[in-house]
This record gives structure tokens, C-alpha cells and sequence, in this order.
């Protein structure tokens, strides 16, 4: 398939369009434009894979871009989005112009390049709090952050294109995926990027909320499971591991991997707003198994544990851990 990623320089979307060119898929990679001429992760990733990549630069924002982009395309996997939540509080007109404007653009031009299929990316965010769980897709919509919100607004969106036009959508909703090449403004890097560094004492946020931690090579599968299979189209498959953990544990465990003794300290700065604060997250998976037939190869706990030396491995990296401002809070 000719397959257009959009935010194919992030993190999952540098992973995604790498293992898509593994499996013989033709790929137009979509890097936001910066002045520098860098395309973000893809910068970093397997050469030889990048080399068979058609790389392309330009914004989800800018409508006639994306009209471009689409053209000769069977399917569109739409990651491109702006997405740490404290820089929303800050600049939330941004989100949406990124997060609600951009899918409505690329669903447009889903539409004038011949109805492709969009597989679109949600976010676990979009429940809030856990009110039941594991958190099914049908738990009730609660954005708790601006990001949140624009999430929910671009979710309604893709799904309405579905019922309003017939456009192939299918909604996958990652919950919080981890892995190489992640931005330290996530939990699981700025803790083992401080241990990588020598510190005895790492600063994070609240250490209460669990969160259901997924490695970056399972969420990749769901896309593309998502993408080869029409049993979704139309509705919501939620990605998780089934296993959930505080972020004061992840700490824990990530410290007895790296044989550290290092200590946890809340830092106030890193605290979001209280009723902000996302407490529990745990996702039920069954419907994604039965509709597109994925399951996690990272599942619960013992998953937990390989899926971090893995990502521990790759961020002890030298080369790769000096890319990063090791203890500095990531906005």
C-alpha cells in the first residue's frame, strides 16, 4: 500500500513508518517544516529504512497541503498533533488549530484523493479518571486538559466524517505509550534519563496516578493491524498492556532495573492543576483483539518489565542519552 503518516518525525510516528517500509508498504512521510531543514526522529532512525521513505515536509494545518499530500495514497495514518499536556494550559488556540483544524484537513483530503482510509489517533486522555475499569471504549468522554478536549473535539470529528460521508475512519486510542526516542515531558523518560545520568535524586510529578504503560513497537502493531483491517472502521479500538502502575512504582521498578538507589522527590512545578490530574487509567483490549486482532506482546506485568530494559537499553545509550536535557523539566 502507498501509506501517508502524518507526524511521521515524532516518536510513534518514527517507529510506525519504519516498520511499515519493513513490511513492503510504500511510505510518504510527513515532517513539519522548520527552517533547519531537520525532520525530527527521522533524522535518527534506521538509514537504510528512511532511504526508501518518500520524506516530505509541511504542516496538517495548511488545508491545500494536505490536498496534495493525499493524492495517490490508499490509506492515511494520522499521528501529527500537538500533544504535552502543561504546554496546553499555556497555548491551548494552538491545539486547536493542530489538533482539530489539521484532522479536519486530512480528512478532507481523504475525501479528494478517493475515500482513503484514515486510521486517526486518539489518546486514553480523552476518559479522564477512570470511572470503571479496565476502561472500555464505550466509558464516558471526561477532558480534563485542554489537550484532552481537543482531542475529543478531533475524535467526534474523524467519527463524523464516518457517519456523515461514508470516509473510512477508525479511531485507535493509544493509552500511554513508551519507548526510544520519547521526549522527556513523559514519565518513563525523564526517569531513566535522570538514573542514566548519575543522579541520586530524580524530580517528577505526582507519584499517585497509575497509567496503563504500552510499549512504542505494540502501539505500532495496532496501527497497522487497525489499517489492514476494515472490522473497525467506523468506530473506537483502544490500545493498552492490561496492566496498570503508579507513576511513584514505575519509578521503583525502573531504579531496580538500573540498579539505582536513587531517591523520588515530588517537584511542585511538575504537579498539574488538581482537577487536571488524570488518577487512574487501565484499558480494556478486548475489542481490538476481536475486530483487528491485536494483542500486546508488552502485557502486564513481566511485558512491563522487558519492554523498559529494552527502552533503558536504547536511552543508556551515550550518543542517545546526550540528546537530551537530562533533569530539566520538559513543558
Amino acid at each position: 500500500m502507498k501509506v501517508l503518516v502524518t507526524g511521521a518525525d515524532g516518536f510513534i510516528g518514527s517507529h510506525l513508518a519504519e516498520e511499515l517500509v519493513r513490511r513492503g508498504h510504500s511510505v510518504r512521510a510527513l515532517a513539519i517544516y522548520t527552517s533547519l531543514g531537520t525532520r525530527g526522529w527521522l533524522d535518527h532512525a534506521d538509514p537504510a529504512l528512511v532511504g526508501d521513505m518518500e520524506i516530505v515536509t509541511g504542516d496538517v494545518r495548511d488545508s491545500q497541503c494536505m490536498l496534495d499530500l493525499a493524492q495517490g495514497c490508499d490509506a492515511i495514518l494520522h499521528l501529527a498533533a500537538l500533544i504535552a499536556i502543561p504546554y496546553s494550559y499555556r497555548a491551548p488556540e494552538s491545539y486547536i488549530d493542530t489538533n482539530v483544524k489539521g484532522t479536519l484537513n486530512v480528512l478532507k483530503a481523504a475525501m479528494s484523493a478517493g475515500y482513503r482510509h484514515v486510521v486517526h489517533t486518539s489518546t486514553s486522555e480523552v476518559y479522564g479518571t477512570a470511572q470503571h475499569v479496565p476502561i472500555d471504549e464505550n466509558h464516558p468522554l471526561n477532558a480534563q486538559s485542554p489537550y484532552a478536549a481537543t482531542k475529543v473535539a478531533a475524535d467526534q470529528l474523524a467519527l463524523s466524517f464516518h457517519r456523515s460521508f461514508e470516509l473510512p475512519v477508525t479511531v485507535v486510542r493509544p493509552f500511554n505509550t513508551y519507548g526510544p526516542r520519547q521526549s522527556t515531558r513523559a514519565v518513563i523518560p525523564t526517569i531513566i534519563t535522570q538514573l542514566a545520568a548519575g543522579q541520586s535524586q530524580i524530580t517528577l510529578g505526582s507519584l499517585q496516578p497509575t497509567r496503563d504503560f504500552t510499549h512504542v513497537s505494540d502501539t505500532v502493531e495496532g496501527f497497522i493491524s487497525a489499517m489492514e483491517s476494515q472490522a473497525a472502521v467506523g468506530g473506537v479500538v483502544n490500545l493498552g498492556s492490561g496492566f496498570e502502575a503508579s507513576i511513584g512504582d514505575t519509578a521503583r521498578i525502573i531504579a531496580e532495573l538500573m540498579g539505582s538507589k536513587a531517591t523520588v522527590m515530588e517537584d511542585s512545578k511538575r504537579l498539574r492543576p488538581k482537577a487536571s490530574e488524570v488518577e487512574r487509567l487501565l484499558a480494556d483490549t478486548r475489542r481490538a483483539q476481536e475486530l483487528i486482532g491485536w494483542k500486546p506482546r508488552y502485557g502486564h506485568a513481566d511485558g512491563f518489565k522487558e519492554g523498559l530494559k529494552h527502552t533503558i537499553a536504547w536511552f543508556s545509550d551515550p550518543a542517545n542519552l546526550a540528546r537530551y536535557r537530562v533533569g530539566e523539566y520538559v513543558i
